[in-house]
C-alpha cells in the first residue's frame, strides 16, 4: 500500500502516481465495480467489454497506486477497492499542509530570479531601484546576505560593503532598517541583522514585510 504521511518532505512522486492511477476513464470505471464488491479480472473485463490483458494492466496501475488489493479464492484473484489507502490518500491529498508543498521552492525562488535578472548587472551590482516594494525587498534581501547575523557594523564599514551593490548607501542602508532586516543604534551608530533578514515567510504568497515608516523614498519604475 502507498503510504503518504504529513511528513514526507517530497510528495510529489506519491501525488503523481495517485492521479495518473485515476487518469483513465476504464480505471475509474473498475473503482466503481470494486467500491460495490471484489470482482475478478475474467469479470471485470467483460463487464468493461475489454481483454483480460489490458484489464490486468489496468489492475497493476491501480495496485501500484496501492488503491486496489488482491486475495485468491480458489483457482481465481479476486480484487477489492482498498478503502483505507484510498481515504488515507484522499485526507492526505486535501489536507492544507500538503497542496502548497506541490509548488516548494517555485514560486518564491521563479519570481525572485525574474527580479534579481532585471535588476542586477553582470558584476550583481543593482542598476535601479525597483518602485514596487515586492521586488524592493528581494534586492534588499539579496543585498543582506552579505552581513554576519551577530556581527555588529560600524557605519563605514555598513558602507564599504552596500557601496559594492549600490554607490547610493544611504538608500540602501535606510531600506534595511526600514524593512527591518537590519537593525541599528541612535545616532549613526552600529548596524547588525535581524531575524527577518533570515528569509522570508516560507508561503508561495508571501506577504510585504512593512516598513517602519510610509515615507520610504523609492526610485525606478518598475
Amino acid at each position: 500500500m502507498m503510504v503518504m504521511t504529513m511528513y514526507n518532505t517530497d510528495i510529489l512522486p506519491e501525488l503523481l502516481t495517485f492521479f495518473k492511477a485515476l487518469s483513465d476513464e476504464n480505471r475509474l470505471k473498475i473503482i466503481g465495480l470494486l467500491a460495490q464488491r471484489p470482482y475478478p479480472v475474467e469479470e471485470l473485463a467483460s463487464t468493461l467489454n475489454l481483454s483480460e490483458s489490458t484489464t490486468s494492466h489496468h489492475l497493476a496501475r491501480l495496485a501500484g497506486a496501492g488503491l486496489v488489493k488482491a486475495r485468491v479464492d480458489g483457482h481465481y484473484y479476486y480484487y477489492q477497492l482498498d478503502l483505507d489507502a484510498l481515504h488515507e490518500s484522499s485526507q492526505h491529498l486535501l489536507h492544507d499542509e500538503t497542496l502548497p508543498k506541490l509548488a516548494k521552492n517555485l514560486t518564491s525562488k521563479s519570481y525572485e530570479k525574474k527580479v534579481l535578472a532585471a535588476f542586477l548587472d553582470a558584476d550583481g551590482c543593482i542598476k535601479a531601484f525597483p518602485a514596487q516594494e515586492k521586488k524592493l525587498q528581494v534586492l534588499l534581501q539579496y543585498v543582506v546576505k552579505a552581513f554576519e547575523p551577530g556581527v555588529r557594523y560600524p557605519e563605514q564599514q555598513l558602507n564599504e560593503v552596500l557601496a559594492r551593490y549600490n554607490e547610493d548607501t544611504a538608500f540602501l542602508r535606510r531600506s534595511l532598517v526600514e524593512y527591518r532586516l537590519m537593525e541599528r543604534q541612535g545616532g549613526g551608530g552600529e548596524y547588525w541583522v535581524t531575524p527577518k533578514s533570515a528569509g522570508f515567510p516560507k508561503d508561495s504568497q508571501r506577504e510585504l514585510i512593512p516598513p517602519l515608516s510610509g515615507n520610504l523614498k523609492q526610485r525606478g519604475g518598475m
